[in-house]
């Protein structure tokens, strides 16, 4: 299961918030919704987020086991 756990600590470097990527980026509310419920986004979206606040994809998202990903 991917969730965005680094995200939350990325943003709070980088100095920025949901507000201002939201407002000064251009980044949809609904993205922002979709990462509070760790839902899946783009890699077009995780493009625009890396550029924005200059890191990784690692510093985005993380890659948790669940027994979700048993069954398959």
């Amino acid at each position: 299961m991917i969730v965005y756990t680094p995200f939350w600590k990325t943003l709070k470097e980088r100095s920025e918030s949901t507000y201002s990527l939201i407002n000064k980026y251009g980044i949809s509310s609904a993205t922002i919704d979709r990462i509070r419920h760790n839902k899946g986004i783009s890699t077009l979206k995780l493009n625009d987020l890396c550029r924005i606040l200059r890191c990784r994809v690692e510093d985005i998202i993380l890659y948790v086991e669940s027994d979700d990903d048993q069954q398959l």
